[in-house]
């Protein structure tokens, strides 16, 4: 069996505020269904500029995943949802045949100067589902499986692994965990995936690769 990683570079972008997207890049144009991969922020917003909000657009034929780091925003969409999501919780919000939201800046965010921080991952519904009625699920930071283990602490957001599972109902194969690592920890890396990718939103780590499958990448640090 043919083993590899690939380093993935950031393209950054302005959209009121600075957007770093791995996904897709010019060699992997998805990892397993994950199609989009932004990192958003870290950004400040004051409360006289409203131009940064995320104003309503639509979605169709996919999932959007939204993952806080530090900060708040507030989602509101054509199903009639209006949900503040904050660090540690999660949003999934399927398109399927189509759905129109938004994503603002709260009030108290903005007058406290809170950074807003996150990422959002857009995934591949199976195309049976495509086209499938919208909806919109919150999840709080408390229904995630969060433990430590190993010198980790670890949130199990989407999918099966180390022996536990999420309540994020994706439709798909799919693993989404969050992990905060001491210096020196180490962590396996499930295994059970065709294609595995990490992301490193801060600091750095080595990778000793023991069996991973045909495609695995490792994005490279964008701090």
């Amino acid at each position: 069996m043919h083993t590899w990683s690939e380093r993935i570079s950031a393209k950054v972008s302005d959209i009121g505020f600075p957007v770093r997207r791995l996904l897709p890049s010019r060699t992997a144009r998805h990892i397993g269904p994950f199609i989009f991969l932004d990192h958003m922020g870290p950004a400040h917003f004051n409360l006289d500029q409203r131009d940064n909000d995320v104003r309503p657009h639509p979605h169709i034929g996919l999932a959007t995943l939204t993952y806080l780091f530090s900060g708040a925003l507030m989602h509101r969409d054509s199903l009639g949802s209006v949900q503040r999501i904050e660090p540690g919780a999660a949003n999934l919000m399927i398109a399927g045949r189509g759905i129109v939201h938004s994503e603002r800046i709260p009030e108290d965010i903005r007058s406290s100067g809170t950074p807003v921080e996150g990422l959002q991952l857009w995934l591949a519904l199976p195309v049976a589902l495509e086209e499938c009625e919208p909806a919109f699920i919150h999840y709080d930071r408390d229904a995630l499986p969060s433990w430590q283990q190993d010198g980790s602490r670890i949130q199990l957001v989407v999918g099966h692994a180390w022996g536990r599972s999420a309540p994020v109902a994706f439709p798909g194969d799919a693993l989404y965990a969050v992990v905060d690592m001491d210096a020196g920890a180490t962590l396996e890396i499930p295994p059970g995936f065709a294609e595995r990718g990490i992301y490193l939103a801060s600091g750095s780590i080595s990778l000793l690769r023991y069996g991973w499958p045909d495609s695995a990448y490792l994005p490279a640090n964008v701090r």
